[in-house]
């Protein structure tokens, strides 16, 4: 099969991408420079120049492809309107990636929620987040609408090494950049959101999963467990030598400093459940997030995200 990959470079698409190759399958993946693309070359995935902001070349790479996955961006619509355009009544399949601060909340750390979220619950996004929520209905309704088996994938906080160029993950290596700097695990409020999350390699796993297997409109949720951001600023605090000490943000500063992005993705509550990705035939074996700062500490420091 030939699949086409945004975000080849990246983090979530450069680890499916990787293990698309290992699987003997032919990618093809968006570089935006010379340097990645002959990255890329070096690793067996053929390359394409180009960026999110040239349709024609995400539809030449699109009909040339028999699938696409769309990894590079959850935040731009101009890319998802031409892929899905591109395949229009060809049948392809387009796996469409979304993130799960779709289903945050404006806790602010001050408290959290018990009871988590499936792909069929009704929710109210918040305003920051209802351009995404449309693209994601948009790809999905694609498969009924415009003949593209079109589906989407929400992971929730990614964390573990990426087998692509770019091994880090964003929050947890964020939050321990800021944490080793100010001599303390950090949260936010009180810290008391809850946030489900997800091992890279289970995150990958559902990738192919689905793209063998999904019927087109299918909406996945990715998750394998949940914390509160007290308990992860806890377990850096213990990976960093620092005991279980922590201490905590004011949500204003983390606004004022990193933006509305920000706030969602580390003070708010983004519980949910993966229901659909079980029922699939999906079964994460990776470790829990405990489990892999465990696995951390009784190796090697966690290295900061690259500047």
């Amino acid at each position: 099969m030939k699949i086409f990959v945004t975000g080849a470079s990246g983090y979530i698409g450069g680890s499916v991408a990787e293990k698309l190759v290992a699987a003997g399958q032919t990618v093809t993946g968006l570089a935006r420079s010379e340097e990645k693309a002959q990255m890329l070359e070096s690793r067996g995935i053929a390359a394409v120049l180009g960026t999110l902001d040239d349709p024609d070349v995400l539809t030449d790479a699109a009909q040339a492809a028999d699938a696409v996955i769309h990894a590079a961006s959850a935040d731009h619509p101009g890319s998802v309107l031409t892929l899905v355009t591109a395949l229009e009544r060809s049948g392809k399949t387009l796996i469409h990636t979304t993130g799960s601060a779709i289903v945050a909340d404006h806790a602010d750390g001050e408290y959290r929620t018990d009871i988590p979220l499936t792909e069929d619950d009704h929710f109210e996004a918040v305003p920051h987040r209802r351009p995404r929520v449309d693209m994601n209905r948009y790809v999905r309704q694609a498969a009924i609408e415009k003949g593209v088996r079109a589906l989407v994938i929400c992971p929730t906080m990614v964390y573990g090494a990426g087998s692509g160029l770019h091994p880090h993950s964003e929050q947890i290596p964020q939050l321990i950049a800021l944490s080793r700097q100010l001599g303390a695990g950090v949260h936010f409020g009180k810290g008391l959101n809850h946030y489900s999350n997800v091992h890279i390699d289970d995150l990958v796993d559902l990738y192919l999963l689905t793209l063998d297997e999904a019927p087109g409109g299918s909406f996945f949720f990715a998750e394998n467990g949940s914390n509160s951001f007290k308990e992860i600023a806890e377990m850096i605090s213990g990976q960093l030598g620092f005991g279980r000490r922590t201490i905590s943000m004011p949500v204003e500063k983390v606004i004022a400093q990193y933006g509305e992005d920000a706030r969602l993705g580390v003070a708010s509550n983004s519980y949910v459940s993966a229901v659909n990705a079980r029922r699939l035939g999906w079964s994460p074996t990776g470790p829990s997030l405990a489990e892999w700062f465990q696995h951390q500490s009784n190796t090697e420091p966690i290295a900061d995200p690259p500047q």
